[in-house]
Parts: structure tokens; C-alpha cells; sequence
């Protein structure tokens, strides 16, 4: 037992654990423990309860954009720099920092009561016959799967990297205009301290407003995703990147459980002469019962002689010696519960049907043994030492287990040796991959055409073999293996070895395909996909022939497209020599083994990246984690595109993690993926509406939300340029107190908000047409050519408004500023009503109730506005004059460019 601890050791210290000591288990003394180890528990958490609040402010600080607020509201304290109230400042940027914080803490609250409710679950039952000792070595975070994944992180999408950029172009413009101001000053004075005060000034320019608008525009996304009905069970899991959902170009998708259903279904028995599919199996049902009818009639004495002595097998034995086989040969276990009729103890010893569930470690193995019980031969019970069959006429074939050898991913195969308790025979059966069995058969000359034909049609192969043992050959084999487990040294290569000397000139039975059928509408979703442009790779660990027919069969890859299968390499040279041959061909879908893929990034990362990114389709199998989340980071680095990856299962975790965004599929691998994902969806086909419909819209409503909240302080920014202009460059802020909070709040706030509600086409209208997603791969909703049309607007409308306002003031300063305000507020709701697209009553209600605020709130502005001079005639016309110079030219260009160059969308919308 040391050795093998110190074993455990040394793996832990690959993993890259400090100081490693070795691990006494103690048995039933629960007190002699020495030592803690991990809780077996999940954590999908971001941050702890200490962690929580410096690691949100950090992530918040981090942006430019906060850290230019925080710093504008600690400069108020300052008495020379002081502009006007405290909380002019420190209310926007206290509100802003509540909202986030509310946020994240709500989502770590949900994700805590998620991981807590899989962690109290029960996942499994013991109901093995015998007692059962369980020796656990390694728990929580020392897991392999555990190991294979990185810690949780908070995703920054590319829209706020891009509204970052903006807001110090705008920091830049700041700065420029508050050095023209003291220039034309003639740098009079206390200068530096002019321009700092003209730097808060003009702080306006970047609008504290847009980080919360575009937050809170977020959370209405993510709620709208929950709350779509025709993609049920849709989860939310991070509301910080739902805009990513709207540019992605590249989806890596695993295969078994999430293109798949990881439902086995039996396809084909194949004997070499004769193969049986599904419209067959009656067949294979009447040579079983047609065997244990002859068995029945004839002699016991004879029986096992008759069947032995026979020089030529019939067609029927042999499909008894194959089907008997399958029974025996797997890790199953049938397990009896009650029904509400009959009860566990009465079902278990009459072996009834209706209460019987198989349990086993693979769908595969299951799918195998139900298919015997459908053709007469049915696994009614087991332990550890015996195995109960049951034939056709009700017959029960008891067998005792002499050894049983198990899968592993190294071995690709599994053995039970099992003695015949009617008959006394003992034979080995042996099932496993072709690679591996091909070796260990009899010869034959068909068993690797036919595999291989069997994998075109994405089947699942094993190939069934066996061997009889006399009771002497049994007795020399035990004694062997015996002592080669007691070995201290090398125990596992002696062992192996014994086993090996059974493995030889064994008789091939038969090849079973066993298929995972696809999930409902892989096909059209897929198709969908490729044409909004996003290039699909399916990463998986299944083998080569596998995954290249359900790639052919999902459609992932076409039927007019080649398919380059990338060959085996294991050496520079060899890598070399087949990305030349690779690099010959053109629009062909790439096939690659993870030994190949890892040989190829290993000398030629760069060159690989480059063809593989041309490929319309990439299949990589034999993928191990590490491998799918290497995948994703350099698709990242060497593209700069943005990446979707989705699975299901915990080998899926670090694929999901990495990517920018991860999708997880809740399937029957547990919710280990779906957990650690961003967004949790049921089904696959669920995949192409959250990015045609919920993807296109977050990201053309955040688009036009941040650059409307820009335009609006770059409005009252040009205002205050013009007046300051015009009153000898003087550093006085043109409104003061409520109005300048009041115009990003109550007055503006929520038709501007109303934004997030606005579409340009119809979801059926998106889904029908996955062109109208291409177009936002290029980033044109948010780009700097439609920041400097927004930016050029804003100047021309502040510009408008405020010297309209001082030419058709009369004698009082107070009238300047009702008129430009007035004007200003009227400007902004127009706009707002020319930028919608698709009127929802909420946008209505909005726009009519920031307007009754506006007009009710007079009453109560008299220190900045004359409130009799705003009921006058002159005001009306006034007002009506500038907001109409400001706005209606802005209708006539939007009219004329949708009437000679109309976007996309509108031909499919008229």
C-alpha cells in the first residue's frame, strides 16, 4: 500500500502541488486522521465573502472610464477646484457603484445556492449485493477534472474594451479643449489651476451616466433571455457579457452529449458473412430461441456434448455465441425498485421486468445489454462473483465470475473470465477497440474493412472476441496472476503481462456498432451557423472515424466539401512534410487527431493556426481538456476574434472557461459544465436563437445606447463650450445644482434607456436570415466612424441650441438658460424618437413621462428659470424654432439615406 501512495504522490507533484506527503488512510478510525484534505464540494464562485467587495470596486477601478470619476469627485474637496455641490458628483458616481455592486452580488448569491444545491444532492445508490469498502484519495480541488480546469473569472467583453477606448478619445478631447480654453486666455493668471477647473468643467464630455445605463441595460438583456419562451430553461449565469453573444466568429463545440444526445441505440451485429441491422433483429430473435428450443428438447447428458462435438457451427449457434457474449462481457449491473405494486425484495427475487433498471459506468454498455434482453437473452442479475442470464423459455443460466478485467483508456479493452455453472466450461470473452483487438484475434480478412465501414456511418465499434480454457490452462493462469499482484516491484507491468499470455489466437465473434443518435435539429442549427459567418469546430475525445461521421452526419461538414484527414505524425519531419501536403489544399474541412495537433503546435503553431483558420470546418478528436481550452486561447491570439465555446460535460469546463464565451449544455454528464458557463441552455439547437436573435440585439441596443448617452453629454458639453466662448473664455458652468443632474436623470433617462427595447427586424425575420448576424462581425453598430457622426451631431445640435438661445435672448441671463434647456430636453426626446427603429408602448410611455417631469419640475426650478417668462408666447415660439433648426435637418438626412442606401435589414422589414 505505501508504494502506492507514494505513487499518488508523485502525481500530485506533476500536477503541480507543493510538498507532497504521503497519504494514510485510515479505516473505521475516523480519529486518527492526521491530516485535512479538500472538501469534496464545487466551487463556481468569483469571489469569497472577504474578497467580494475589493475585488468588484477593483474590476470597476480598472476601467479608465471609473477611475476618471472617482478622481473628478476627490477634486471637489478641494476648495479652489470646487464647481459646485458635493453631491453633483459623488451621487452619480455612488450610484453607478451600487448598481454594480448589486449586480455581482446578486449573481454570486445565485451561483452559491446553485453550487450548494449539486453539492447536497445524492448521485448515486449502492445496492450491490456483499459489503463494499470505498477508499477515497483524492477530493475537491485535487481531482483530475478539478486540476484540468481554471479557476473562475470575471469576463470583460470586447463592447466595454471598446467604450473604454472611446471614453479616453473623449478624455483626449477634454483635455485639448480645456488647453484652447486657457490659450485663448493667454495663459493669464494661476493658469494650471484654470485648466484643471476647465477640466471639470467640461467633465461632461464623458458621461458618468453611460457605465450604468449600459449595466442596467445588461440586467434587462439577461432577463429577456430567461424569460424567451421558445428557448425554455435558459440560464443567465454572468450578465456582464451578453453583447458577446452578438460577435462571435468562431463556436468550438464538443461532441458526445451536446451534438449528441449520449443516447445509445444498438445499429448493427455483424458475423462476418452476415451483418443485422434494426429492420433485422427478428432474425437474430428467432436463431435465440430457436438454440434454447433445441436445448430444451435434447438429452441433459448430450446437451453441452452435442454443442461442442459439432464440426460446423450453424448460423444460429453462431449468433447465440455472439449475442451470449455481449451478455456476459460489461460492467453491468441490473438493479430492482419498487413500482408501487411490487416491492424491491419480491422484485429482485422473481426478477421482474417492470423493476429493473441497468446501472453501468458507460451508455454503451447499457445500450448492449438491452439490446440482448429485446432478442431473448436477458441479464436478470449479478454481484461480484456470479452472473444470472435468463433465455427465452424463462430459463435461468447461472455463471460464476473467475476474474474480471476492466477498461481503461490505456488497455481500450475489458476481459471477464466466466465458468458455465450448468456445464462447467470456462471461457474468456474479450470486447474492445479494433486497434487494439486486431491484434489479439484469429486471423481474418474482413474485420478491419468492415470497421471501418461501420465508423462511415457513425457508429460506435466493438469487436467481440473469445477463448475456452480447460480447468488446468485456468488453474496455471490464477496461480501466474496471483503472484504477479502480490509483486512489490513493476506490479502493474506483471500483470499485464499474465494477461497478455491469455490474450492470443483468440476467436472473433462478431463487431457490434452502436450509435449515439444526434440532438433534435443539430442539422438547421448548424447550417445556421455557418451562414451568419461563425465557423464551427467540433473538439472531441472519441476516435478519428467516429468523429468524422458525425461530423458528415450533423452537416458540420457539407457534401460538396473535401476532407483533409490529417495523418498520424510523431516527429518534426514528419509534421513538416503534411503541412505541406495540407497546405495544397483548398476549401476542405480538416480532420486531426489530438498526438497530431499537439506534434504541430509544438514546431509550427504559427503556420497550423493560419491553415486551420481557412478551413470552412475543423474536427479534433482525441482531444484532451487541456487541449480544448490550448484550442480556444490560440484561436483568440492568432485571430482576434471572438470565441463560443459549448459543452456539457467536466472535461468541457476549461474549453468553456477559456472562450469568451462559454455555453453550457445541461446534459447527462451532470451540470458540471452548464455550472461553470455563462449561459446555460437545455439544447443545442436553443444555441441559434440566443445568438441570432439575443446576440444581435444586446449588441445594437448597447451600440446605439452608448454612443445616444454620448451624444447627450456631448451636447451640454458644446453648450458649455459656446457660452464659456462667448463670456470671455470665463470658467463658469452654464447650468448649476438640479439641472445639470436632473438632464441625465429624470428628464433624458428613460426614453434613453427605453433604447434596450428597440429592434430593427423581428426575431422569425433574424432566424430566417443568419446573413443579418455577418454583418455585425465587422463591428460597424460601434465603430469610430459612427462615433464621429454621433460626435459631429452633438456639436452641431449644442451649437445650434445655445446660440439660438443667446440670439433671441431678451434682457435677463435666466432666459438664455430656460430657453436652451428647454430646448436642449425637447432636442433630446426627438432624437431618441428619431433613433427607434421598432416603438414599443414602454418607449411611448417614457417619452411622455420624462416630459410631464420636465414641465411639473418648473414650478419648482424659479432659482434657475424664470417661471413666468416660460408661459409666455415669445418662449413657445422661441423654443419651437431652435429645437426645430437643431433636429429637423437630422429627419431629412435619415430619410434620404434609408431611401437611397438602405441597410440590410430594412429590404427584408419593407
Amino acid at each position: 500500500m505505501k508504494c502506492f501512495f507514494h505513487r499518488c504522490c508523485e502525481c500530485l507533484r506533476c500536477c503541480g502541488r507543493r510538498d507532497p506527503r504521503p497519504r494514510t488512510v485510515w479505516l473505521g478510525h475516523p480519529e486518527k486522521r492526521d491530516q485535512r484534505y479538500p472538501r469534496n464540494v464545487i466551487n463556481n464562485q468569483k469571489y469569497n465573502f472577504f474578497t467580494f467587495l475589493p475585488g468588484v470596486l477593483f474590476n470597476q477601478f480598472k476601467y479608465f472610464f471609473n477611475l476618471y470619476f472617482l478622481l473628478l469627485a476627490c477634486s471637489q474637496f478641494v476648495v479652489e477646484m470646487r464647481l459646485g455641490a458635493l453631491y453633483t458628483y459623488w451621487v452619480p458616481l455612488g450610484f453607478v457603484l451600487a448598481v454594480t455592486v448589486i449586480r455581482e452580488a446578486t449573481e454570486e448569491i445565485r451561483c452559491y445556492m446553485r453550487d450548494k444545491e449539486v453539492n447536497s444532492q445524492i448521485y448515486s445508490k449502492l445496492t450491490a449485493r456483499g459489503t463494499v469498502v470505498g477508499v477515497v484519495l483524492y477530493t475537491g480541488r485535487e481531482l483530475r477534472s478539478v486540476m484540468n480546469t481554471s479557476n473562475p473569472r470575471s469576463k470583460i467583453g470586447l463592447f466595454d474594451l471598446e467604450v473604454n477606448c472611446l471614453t479616453k478619445i473623449l478624455f483626449g478631447a477634454l483635455v485639448v479643449v480645456s488647453l484652447v480654453m486657457v490659450a485663448l486666455q493667454h495663459f493669464a493668471g494661476r493658469w494650471y489651476l484654470q485648466i484643471i477647473r476647465f477640466l471639470l468643467l467640461f467633465s461632461n464630455i464623458i458621461p458618468i451616466s453611460l457605465r450604468v445605463n449600459l449595466d442596467m441595460g445588461k440586467i434587462v438583456y439577461s432577463w429577456v433571455i430567461r424569460r424567451d419562451s421558445k428557448i425554455p430553461g435558459t440560464v443567465v449565469r454572468s450578465s456582464t457579457i451578453p453583447e458577446q453573444l452578438g460577435r462571435i466568429s468562431y463556436l468550438l463545440t464538443d461532441k458526445t452529449g451536446t451534438l449528441t444526445q449520449n443516447e445509445m441505440v444498438f445499429k448493427r451485429l455483424h458475423l462476418g458473412t452476415v451483418a443485422y441491422g434494426l429492420d433485422s433483429m427478428d432474425e437474430v430473435q428467432s436463431h435465440i430461441f430457436s438454440i434454447y428450443t433445441q436445448q430444451s428438447q435434447d438429452p441433459p447428458a448430450v446437451k453441452g456434448l452435442n454443442l461442442a462435438t459439432k464440426v460446423r457451427k450453424t448460423m444460429s449457434s453462431r449468433v447465440h455465441e455472439a449475442v451470449k457474449a455481449i451478455a456476459l462481457c460489461h460492467n453491468v449491473t441490473p438493479v430492482y425498485e419498487s413500482n408501487g405494486v411490487t416491492d424491491q425484495a419480491e422484485a429482485e427475487r422473481h426478477y421482474e421486468d417492470s423493476c429493473r433498471v441497468y446501472q453501468a459506468s458507460s451508455p454503451d454498455e447499457v445500450a448492449l445489454v438491452q439490446w440482448t434482453e429485446s432478442v431473448g437473452l436477458t441479464l436478470v442479475g449479478r454481484d461480484q462473483s456470479s452472473v444470472q442470464l435468463r433465455t427465452p423459455g424463462g430459463h435461468i443460466l447461472n455463471f460464476t465470475i473467475l476474474q474480471i478485467f476492466p477498461f481503461t483508456y490505456e488497455s481500450k479493452r475489458m476481459g471477464i473470465i466466466v465458468r458455465d455453472e450448468s456445464t462447467g466450461e470456462i471461457t474468456f470473452y474479450m470486447k474492445g477497440a479494433d486497434v487494439v483487438m486486431a491484434g489479439i484475434v484469429q486471423y481474418n480478412d474482413w474485420l478491419e474493412e468492415e470497421c471501418g465501414n461501420m465508423a462511415r456511418e457513425g457508429l460506435r465499434v466493438l469487436v467481440v472476441a473469445k477463448k475456452s480454457l480447460t480447468e488446468e490452462q485456468y488453474q496455471d493462469f490464477e496461480a501466474r496472476y496471483v503472484q504477479a499482484k502480490l509483486s512489490v516491484h513493476d506490479r502493474s507491468l506483471k500483470v499485464a503481462t499474465v494477461i497478455e499470455s491469455l490474450e492470443m489466437e483468440m476467436e472473433l465473434l462478431c463487431l457490434t456498432g452502436v450509435e449515439d443518435q444526434l440532438q433534435t435539429d443539430v442539422r438547421p442549427t448548424l447550417e445556421t451557423l455557418r451562414n451568419a459567418g461563425i465557423k464551427v469546430w467540433m473538439l472531441t475525445g472519441d476516435k478519428l472515424e467516429t468523429a468524422t461521421c458525425t461530423a458528415k452526419n450533423a452537416h458540420l461538414v457539407t457534401r460538396t466539401q473535401d476532407i483533409h484527414i490529417f495523418r498520424l505524425v510523431t516527429n518534426r519531419g514528419e509534421a513538416h512534410l503534411e503541412l505541406n501536403a495540407f497546405r495544397r489544399k483548398h476549401d476542405c474541412a480538416l480532420v486531426i487527431s489530438g498526438d497530431s495537433l499537439e506534434m504541430c503546435l509544438k514546431y509550427y503553431e504559427c503556420e497550423f493556426m493560419e491553415l486551420a483558420c481557412q478551413c470552412p470546418a475543423v474536427v479534433c478528436c482525441r482531444c484532451a481538456p487541456t487541449q480544448k481550452a490550448q484550442i480556444v486561447r490560440l484561436l483568440q491570439e492568432r485571430t482576434g476574434k471572438l470565441t463560443c465555446a459549448v459543452g456539457d460535460g467536466g472535461n468541457d469546463v476549461s474549453m468553456i472557461q477559456e472562450a469568451d464565451c462559454g455555453v453550457g449544455v445541461e446534459g447527462k454528464e451532470g451540470k458540471q459544465a452548464s455550472l461553470a458557463a455563462d449561459f446555460s441552455i437545455t439544447q443545442f439547437k436553443h444555441l441559434g436563437r440566443l445568438l441570432m436573435v439575443h446576440g444581435r440585439n444586446s449588441y445594437k441596443r448597447s451600440a446605439a445606447l452608448s454612443q445616444f448617452v454620448i451624444h447627450r453629454s456631448l451636447c451640454i458639453s458644446t453648450m458649455q463650450a459656446v457660452f464659456s466662448s462667448v463670456f470671455y473664455f470665463a470658467s463658469v458652468p452654464l447650468y448649476q445644482g438640479f439641472l445639470i443632474i436632473g438632464y441625465s436623470t429624470i428628464y433624458t433617462m428613460f426614453p434613453v434607456f427605453s433604447l434596450v427595447l428597440d429592434k430593427d427586424v423581428k426575431s422569425e425575420v433574424a432566424m430566417l436570415y443568419p446573413e443579418l448576424y455577418k454583418d455585425l462581425l465587422k463591428g460597424r453598430p460601434l465603430s469610430y466612424k459612427t462615433f464621429l457622426i454621433w460626435v459631429l451631431i452633438s456639436i452641431y445640435q449644442g451649437s445650434i441650441i445655445m446660440y439660438g438661445a443667446l440670439l433671441l435672448f431678451e434682457s435677463e441671463f435666466v432666459h438664455i438658460v430656460a430657453i436652451s434647456f428647454t430646448s436642449l430636453i425637447l432636442t433630446e426626446l426627438l432624437m431618441v424618437a428619431l433613433t427607434i427603429q421598432t416603438w414599443h408602448w414602454l418607449m411611448i410611455v417614457a417619452e411622455l413621462l420624462s416630459l410631464s417631469c420636465y414641465i411639473a419640475s418648473l414650478v419648482f426650478l424659479h432659482e434657475f428659470i424664470d417661471v413666468y417668462f416660460i408661459a409666455t408666447l415669445s418662449f413657445l415660439w422661441k423654443v419651437t424654432v431652435i429645437t426645430l433648426v437643431s433636429c429637423l435637418p437630422l429627419y431629412v438626412l435619415k430619410y434620404l439615406r434609408r431611401r437611397f442606401s438602405p441597410p440590410s435589414y430594412s429590404k427584408l422589414t419593407s
